[in-house]
């Protein structure tokens, strides 16, 4: 009976010290989140110094106890609190004080303050995983190049001729000797081939016209679809390859940040805009290095800044823009406002772009034809309530549509499908 106890007791701590690990592993998780949104564009967990202090070590550093958690919630608070510390840390900084972070609830602070202290250690993936991560958005060929095939198969062609030569002018000088007659001189490889070809002119002239046919066909293979890997039509699955190899996959999905937050004009501009180098550097400035490429495309990015990472310095006279290019085209006679779609329509980025945040490589998931607007605009209900926007609007179309007893209303029967909307 009281082994019965003692194992159910055990088994009961090994319960509760199973769901502590776990819940302290969620938080580490959720904290990684948190400090990346955060506090990744200030701290580094290095001794990187970016806007505010390496954190390398910090538990060494700090008073113990709940210091840490009040400066996170409210560092002006433990400032105005009279706390030396504070005071020290804020001298050192030029005077600049931490960003009140109101916004983030207790738990949240918690799990960013336990990621601070014991950051998980991060294991880099291999080449192998890395291939197989990426492989619907690899841009390079696998396999072997089929110019270096055709290379060696002229090579094993030119050693059989030669053999084959060779054969031939013995087996001649051998029954030349039989018969009396003089040894034959081997001739040069260009006056043999002359002769060929020669006596072999109806020949040679039908395998120029067949090779002449088969490369006007492959031209216009190659022209008819421009880069066989996308539609050429609607330009569906397009994906070039960018100057650096930015990943969306780690930054707006693992990292979890905000396309807006790169693209800033797509809520006031009829253009998403192409971010500028100082928004890579808001925080690369102190992540030096990535999970996949390490410094190598990091490095592009400062050498497009004019940024010494060791000096920490800028040289104006070495910044050069990032030539990004583009992946989804319209053509010059269509109008497309951004700013319309996502901040009054509030469509969001994933129903035109795909599910960009799962992206190694962006490309254009969607065709963008005419017939493919149209259709999502007599599909697609405004979101008209609660939008001051669309308040006169509304009733009218309910005026309108009365007898019919709508009360919703698509793109389309607003006037959405009218040539000028799009055209003008």
């Amino acid at each position: 009976m009281k082994n019965m106890s003692r194992n159910a007791l055990n088994f009961l701590f090994g319960l509760i010290l199973v769901s502590f690990v776990s819940i302290n592993h969620a938080s580490a998780a959720d904290g990684k989140t948190v400090f990346k949104q955060n506090c990744a564009v200030c701290h580094a967990l290095t001794d990187t110094k970016i806007t505010g202090p390496g954190l390398k070590g910090v538990a060494d550093r700090i008073p113990k106890g709940e210091w840490l958690f009040n400066w996170i919630k409210n560092n002006e608070k433990v400032i105005k609190s009279g706390d030396a510390y504070a005071a020290k840390i804020l001298k050192e900084n030029g005077n600049a004080a931490m960003t009140v972070f109101e916004n983030l609830s207790d738990d949240e602070i918690k799990a960013v303050e336990a990621y601070i202290l014991n950051p998980p250690v991060e294991v880099k993936p291999t080449a192998a995983a890395n291939t197989a991560g990426g492989a619907e958005n690899n841009e390079e060929e696998k396999g072997v190049n089929p110019l270096y095939i055709i290379l060696a198969v002229m090579v094993i062609l030119a050693i059989l001729i030669g053999i084959l030569r060779s054969v031939r002018l013995s087996l001649q000088n051998v029954t030349n000797a039989k018969e009396g007659q003089p040894e034959i001189e081997p001739a040069s490889f260009t006056e043999e081939s002359k002769n060929w070809l020669g006596n072999n002119r109806r020949f040679v002239a039908v395998c120029l016209i067949v090779l002449s046919c088969i490369g006007m066909k492959s031209c216009w293979n190659s022209l008819f679809r421009v880069g066989v890997y996308y539609d050429w039509q609607t330009g569906k699955g397009y994906h070039p390859e960018q100057p650096i190899k930015f990943s969306h996959k780690i930054h707006a999905g693992d990292n979890a940040i905000a396309c807006q937050y790169c693209h800033n004009s797509v809520e006031k501009s009829r253009h998403a805009g192409i971010p500028t180098v100082n928004i890579c550097m808001n925080c690369h400035k102190g992540i030096q290095e990535g999970a996949v490429t390490g410094t190598k495309e990091i490095s592009k990015i400062y050498a497009a800044a004019g940024f010494d990472p060791k000096a920490g310095t800028y040289d104006v006279s070495k910044q050069n823009p990032i030539e990004w290019i583009k992946v989804h085209n319209l053509p010059d006679h269509v109008y497309f406002n951004h700013s319309q779609h996502v901040v009054v329509g509030k469509i969001e980025c994933a129903q035109c772009h795909g599910n960009v945040k799962e992206m190694t490589t962006v490309e254009q998931k969607s065709p963008l034809t005419m017939k493919w607007c149209i259709e999502c605009h007599r599909k697609t209900e405004v979101a008209m309530a609660g939008n001051a926007y669309y308040d006169r609007l509304h009733e009218a179309l309910k005026e309108k549509y009365k007898k019919e007893h709508l009360n919703t209303f698509t793109v389309a029967q607003m006037g959405g499908i009218e040539c000028a909307k799009c055209h003008y």
